[in-house]
């Protein structure tokens, strides 16, 4: 069974446990239920969601995301299970005691495989993608050149279209974007968390004022998977988060990658990166996992 997202987008929406149920009511009639055990994230955008302390409870033992939404469908918060592993508290030691040459390094790696997977999604959409590949291989420890910059002015402009602009504050592409990234983030989140790390104690992202940095640092090669996704259903017609928008983009998770054991879902993937860091700053390894897009690379 994949993991479901789960989101609350109506008001007057409560949430309840009852025995392994996660249970949606409203003026105190049942509308569904979900096996807790199957859930991966609850993203909450209703400003008038309500839910019981268990049920919050319950989420935190199974290390499931519950995402607190504000405009624009961006978070603002999630829950963070107090404890996640069984080795927590050392692997916490082993972030903060990383060197900056390992932060450095792992972040490089991080940067070449979202450029590599942003070539190989141009081209399995029939898009012009010539200069990814070799733009990733010249990332280099820290990414002091921003390749990472450069590769994303390229990569929008053949995605979208030379006038698309990434705008969080705008509707249309970029909300449904905002979107894409909801789900992932979540998805990322709580691979953060079941692998014992800090998500505030990143390796590239720096803002102060953001408390998952390490979220948005893993999430950054599987971020062209998701545009993928919202470039089909912009191609599609799609031109607002409606409910068919939802419904396609809370299936992320389940999106087939390439990784070392064959074909998994991007949660599994996910998953793996995130322990591979772990065992990284560990001194147990020295290269993340990451998994690929399952689609030909340019030569």
């Amino acid at each position: 069974m994949y993991p479901r997202i789960v989101e609350i987008a109506e008001e007057g929406r409560h949430l309840a446990k009852h025995r392994g149920f996660l249970v949606a009511q409203q003026d105190g009639a049942e509308l569904a239920r979900v096996p807790l055990d199957d859930v991966a994230a609850v993203i909450a955008m209703a400003h008038g969601l309500t839910y019981s302390n268990a049920l919050v409870c319950a989420l935190a033992e199974r290390g499931v995301a519950f995402v607190l939404c504000g405009p624009n469908y961006m978070p603002v918060g999630f829950l963070w299970p107090a404890e996640s592993h069984h080795e927590q508290a050392g692997r916490i030691a082993d972030q903060i005691n990383a060197s900056k040459p390992t932060r450095k390094r792992l972040w490089a790696q991080l940067v070449a495989a979202k450029v590599t997977h942003q070539g190989a999604i141009l081209r399995s959409l029939g898009k012009a993608s010539e200069g990814f590949l070799m733009m990733a291989r010249g990332v280099r420890s820290g990414d002091p050149d921003n390749v990472e910059a450069q590769a994303a002015r390229r990569y929008w402009a053949r995605l979208f279209g030379p006038d698309f602009r990434r705008d969080r504050s705008q509707d249309g592409v970029n909300a449904l974007l905002n979107y894409a990234y909801t789900v992932l983030r979540a998805g990322t989140a709580r691979a953060v968390m079941g692998a014992g790390l800090h998500p505030s104690i990143g390796l590239g992202h720096s803002r102060r004022t953001n408390s998952f940095l390490l979220v948005d640092d893993l999430m950054e090669p599987f971020r062209p998977m998701a545009d993928r996704e919202v470039c089909r259903l912009v191609e599609a017609g799609a031109t607002t988060v409606d409910r068919t928008a939802k419904k396609a983009l809370a299936a992320l998770l389940s999106t087939d990658m390439s990784s070392p054991d064959g074909i998994s879902p991007v949660y599994k993937c996910l998953e793996r990166t995130a322990w591979s860091l772990a065992a990284c700053l560990g001194g147990r390894a020295k290269a993340l996992e990451i998994a690929r897009p399952p689609l030909p690379l340019e030569g």
